[in-house]
């Protein structure tokens, strides 16, 4: 591998990372991926690998696509690698930061060792970040072991290039075999194994769209594959099939799949969950929904905007910086925002707080309040609301606070709980409207048509706004929607819009919500392994609707 050229006169050449993005799961990147792709200027990648790396790429990154191949012939498999080589190589020799990404491992993409060969050839500089391979990864996720106590002889099979040596060995073997083919050709991959000497009665466990939400797995055996596939209704589709990887052997604990699957067990798995809140308010409810395995979806039913009339928050704003307030309590990101963009008006920076006590209602606003440059002086040690802010607020003590005045920027729609609470606590309070909310533009056609025609598996209601907003604009949920509501008034807000409310949170918190719906899913799933049903999801029980014939 040459060195980078440094010399007068003669461009220097970029740098190249084959990167593994892993199996699917975006969590299952390393931190040396991540880092290699948050400098990358180029970002090369197929449309489901470029899905889980863009993330983590700097803002305004080139992300050529490479061409897809028009057939599966070896000749257009090579136009394909000559094309994607061209495209690292070019970026590569304009002195880019080039990084290649690929589906598992890049030790085990046979187009990456093209690619690699070809900027060795070229003098261009590259380095190799390790992925997790499918094949090791997706087992992990189904519960299925490759090895056990006694060490078994561990096989890895492409089925869709081994040859009839290949297969002689595996199916002389004992030890596990772990195979990569489709799901249109895993029957197939099967009688190869029976015909090489394997015991149709040998286990087999197949994974589909392996260490995503959509992932599925059947238990079978060698002589039984084939039916198992049938009565789930996976049909032969035209494109081939999808990737699945199929783990074979005596030894493979694929009997025992069913106390090791903790992934396809998790209790909300792959339920389309909507959240009727914005990607920054919604940000720790999805990470949590996302914990449970549920694949959240953020639409916001609010917009907000500036007060109809400026002058009070301008006001306060100057009262602050003159010394009128001991306090100033946010009760919202969006408060912080709105006091961030006043202070950028005056000329102002987060030095303006200097000698004023900051409370923050919970760890987003604080993370807010951070970003600005501000520490919180109080945030809720217990529950992240205005009662839980309360809880730990200070009396107003005449001796220790020199002013007892409060400064608090709100929605123009918000509760009186806290100023009636720093009242009762000896505060005077200026409670200021900072912004307004109103009613956000309607979401995409394909969303609205998945809230009422029964897409989505649950929706979590934070608010009787968020009730009245997401009709509104939205249409009513479908009937086999599980509603999930944060407290009584936004419950009594649902059943009066016609919707039947399955799941209320045993406190006001969102956090407690999102556990709230984990739970409902878990006693779902538990009584449907007890009447020995199939586990499914809510919208799978749609009037009309039919189980896709591959993952949900």
């Amino acid at each position: 591998m040459s060195p980078t050229s440094n010399l007068p006169g003669i461009p220097a050449h970029g740098h190249v990372t084959f990167l593994g993005a892993g199996p699917g799961d975006p969590g299952l990147l390393t931190l040396r991926a991540v880092e290699a792709l948050a400098r990358a200027d180029v970002l090369i990648a197929e449309p489901d690998v470029l899905d889980v790396v863009r993330v983590h790429a700097k803002g305004g990154v080139d992300t050529p696509l490479p061409p897809a191949a028009d057939d599966t012939s070896a000749t257009a498999d090579t136009a394909t690698i000559r094309v994607a080589t061209n495209l690292v190589m070019e970026a590569a020799r304009g002195g880019k930061r080039v990084v290649r990404a690929v589906s598992g491992d890049p030790g085990l993409d046979t187009d990456a060792a093209e690619e690699m060969l070809a900027c060795a050839a070229a003098g261009v500089s590259f380095e190799v970040v390790p992925g997790i391979a499918a094949a090791v990864g997706v087992p992990a996720y189904a519960g299925v072991p490759l090895r056990d106590a006694q060490g078994a002889d561990v096989r890895f099979v492409d089925a869709r290039t081994a040859s009839d040596r290949c297969w002689s060995e595996v199916g002389a073997s004992d030890g596990t075999a772990v195979v990569s083919t489709s799901l249109d050709s895993v029957a197939a991959a099967a009688g190869e194994l029976v015909a090489a000497g394997r015991k149709p009665d040998t286990p087999m466990t197949v994974t589909v769209a392996g260490t995503t939400t959509r992932q599925r797995t059947w238990n079978a055996t060698l002589g039984t594959i084939a039916q198992v596939l049938k009565q789930a209704k996976v049909l032969p589709s035209p494109d081939g099939g999808q990737p699945v990887i199929a783990v074979v052997g005596e030894r493979s604990a694929a009997a025992r799949r069913e106390q090791l699957s903790w992934f396809e067990s998790k209790p909300l798995f792959g339920w389309r969950v909507l959240v009727p809140r914005t990607k920054e308010q919604a940000a720790s409810l999805s990470d949590q929904l996302r914990s449970y395995g549920a694949v959240p979806h953020e639409v916001p039913t609010i917009a907000v905007e500036p007060p109809r009339t400026p002058q009070q928050m301008e006001r306060a704003v100057k009262g602050l910086v003159t010394g009128r307030y001991e306090w100033i309590a946010f009760t919202s990101v969006n408060a912080v925002k709105a006091v961030r963009e006043k202070f950028e008006e005056y000329g102002l920076d987060a030095r303006a707080f200097a000698g004023i006590k900051v409370a923050a209602v919970g760890e987003q606003t604080a993370a807010a309040l951070i970003a600005f440059g501000v520490k919180p002086d109080l945030v809720p040690s217990g529950e992240q609301s205005a009662a839980g802010l309360l809880e730990d607020w200070p009396p107003y003590d005449p001796v220790f606070d020199p002013i007892d005045r409060v400064f608090l920027p709100r929605a123009d729609i918000a509760t009186e709980t806290l100023v009636a609470g720093l009242i009762d606590l000896g505060w005077e309070v200026d409670d200021v409207t900072a912004y307004r909310t109103v009613r956000a533009s309607p979401p995409p056609a394909e969303t609205r048509e998945a809230i009422k025609g029964g897409g989505f598996d649950a929706v979590l209601f934070t608010s009787s706004s968020t009730v009245r907003n997401l009709v509104g604009i939205a249409g009513k949920p479908h009937n086999v929607t599980v509603i999930a509501c944060i407290g009584p008034a936004t419950a009594k807000t649902a059943e009066e819009h016609g919707l039947r409310v399955d799941v209320m949170a045993p406190e006001p918190s969102v956090l407690k919500l999102a556990q709230a719906l984990a739970d409902f899913g878990s006693q779902r799933r538990a009584a449907a392994l007890d009447a020995g049903d199939p586990v499914t999801r809510p919208s799978e029980r749609r009037p009309g609707s039919r189980r896709r014939r591959t993952a949900p």
